[in-house]
């Protein structure tokens, strides 16, 4: 097409639209403030500039951001035909690769094929579609790309719809209409965030780091897949004597973003799904088969889990070799009903045990009510212990005090002969650390022999 060819249309488009223009002057000029043709006259001549400017984007010649081989790839999703036409018309025009589908349904089928080559650099949907709205949809690209931006769209603007866009993560929230020129620059600078963020995750791939989930959708989707994927593993702690006494089982994932416990427990506490990892816990340490006793860590949250106190859960089945290991990643304020609920675990057949005394919110306040059968060391005070005369002084005091309540006193985080025999003489009941052994997914591991 000649550049002639191409410019006639916009010229034809500016005479017409003058025209319009001119007679709405004219209305605006005689007719009554308050008449109904002059605010129909008024609406006519905006709606001819509005479809005015979109056609001459559709005639302009795009400018293209992408290499001459690489066209990104945009999927828009949108139960309004009209809009879904004009907008799949106007990026293609901008030199984007469009798929257009008009509902939810459609949209999942896309992404399910959006796989290499074929996957999208930006998505762009309504909130409200039938078969799957904007927010689910978003839930779903989580799954399949931590990535890619998505830009929602409503006719109908409001508050929660606005935060529930930002907190699960979407790239842009914008109401519609949308002038064009606008939308196609929302659209590109989508694709170039997407290109940044590859080049990203390349980075992080080839130094190893772990890619960290930012918007909750993100975040939902991986814990899920890190409750699927979790697995136990377990490490040997044994008496001062080196005789074996027992194991702690410690939580593990499959997923990559999720694989230590503490990234675990930030999504949990994140998302409120504290409960779930609790249960998923006591349910795989009860599945496996172990020698003497276990060691099952318990956030604080769980404490008031009603599953905890049920007789038939599988964890209490097999209540009389358990330790209860209760984290205080949050504080643990005393009640009536916590009193209530600890007693109760005590006659289910369970012994408790504060974990890293010395650490967090763990005090003696918390020691002297829940007067726990056994006392982990915080690993801080373990640690290079033969090194430190004021550590020392601390650990023996510690051991002095929960020997008088009645408590065994663990010491976690041995690593060396030397920590270990001092830790012996200074008290320590029991010994764990890499120097016992490391922990395994073999539910008999073997301890190492002091």
């Amino acid at each position: 097409m000649s550049q002639r060819t191409k410019t006639q249309p916009i010229r034809s488009l500016d005479h017409v639209l003058g025209v319009i223009e001119s007679c709405a002057r004219i209305l605006d000029e005689t007719l009554p403030a308050n008449s109904q043709f002059r605010a129909e006259a008024l609406e006519i001549r905006s709606a001819a500039a509005h479809g005015a400017q979109l056609t001459r984007d559709l005639l302009t010649p795009p400018v293209l951001h992408a290499s001459p081989t690489t066209r990104p790839r945009v999927l828009v999703a949108d139960d309004d035909r009209t809009f879904l036409k004009i907008a799949a018309a106007l990026l293609t025009h901008q030199g984007f690769d469009v798929v257009a589908v008009d509902d939810g349904r459609g949209a999942l089928a896309a992404l399910a094929m959006s796989i290499g080559p074929q996957s999208f650099d930006a998505i762009v949907s309504d909130v409200q579609m039938p078969n799957c709205d904007g927010i689910e949809l978003l839930r779903e690209v989580r799954r399949v790309d931590l990535d890619v931006p998505v830009i929602l769209m409503s006719g109908t603007l409001d508050v929660a719809s606005a935060t529930a866009a930002i907190e699960y993560g979407a790239f842009r929230y914008v109401a519609k209409p949308i002038e064009p020129a606008r939308f196609a620059e929302v659209v590109r600078h989508a694709t170039r965030a997407h290109a940044l963020a590859r080049l990203r995750r390349e980075a992080q791939q080839v130094t190893g780091s772990i890619r960290r989930v930012s918007d909750r959708a993100g975040l939902e989707v991986r814990f899920e897949q890190a409750i699927d994927g979790m697995w136990m593993a377990f490490q040997p702690i044994v008496y001062a004597s080196g005789a074996p006494f027992g194991f702690e089982a410690l939580m593990r994932s499959r997923e990559a973003s999720m694989a230590t416990p503490g990234a675990i427990l930030d999504a949990a506490e994140a998302l409120d799904r504290v409960t779930t990892v609790g249960r998923r816990v006591r349910a795989l340490v009860a599945a496996h088969r172990h020698d003497g006793v276990l060691f099952v860590n318990l956030h604080s949250t769980d404490l008031f889990d009603p599953e905890l106190l049920d007789p038939t859960s599988p964890l209490t089945t097999i209540a009389s070799t358990v330790v209860l290991e209760i984290t205080e990643r949050a504080q643990l304020t005393w009640s009536p009903e916590l009193a209530s609920r600890i007693a109760r675990l005590r006659e289910l057949g369970f012994r408790l045990a504060i974990d890293d005394i010395g650490a967090g919110y763990s005090g003696l306040t918390t020691f002297t009510e829940v007067e726990p059968e056994l006392v982990k060391l915080d690993m801080a005070l373990v640690r290079e212990v033969h090194r430190s005369t004021l550590k020392q002084r601390t650990i023996h005091a510690l051991c002095t005090l929960c020997h008088e309540f009645g408590s065994l006193v663990v010491a976690e985080g041995v690593e060396t002969v030397e920590e270990q025999d001092l830790l012996v003489s200074l008290g320590c009941d029991l010994l764990q650390g890499y120097l016992i052994g490391r922990p395994s997914n073999d539910a008999h591991p073997r301890a190492t022999a002091p």
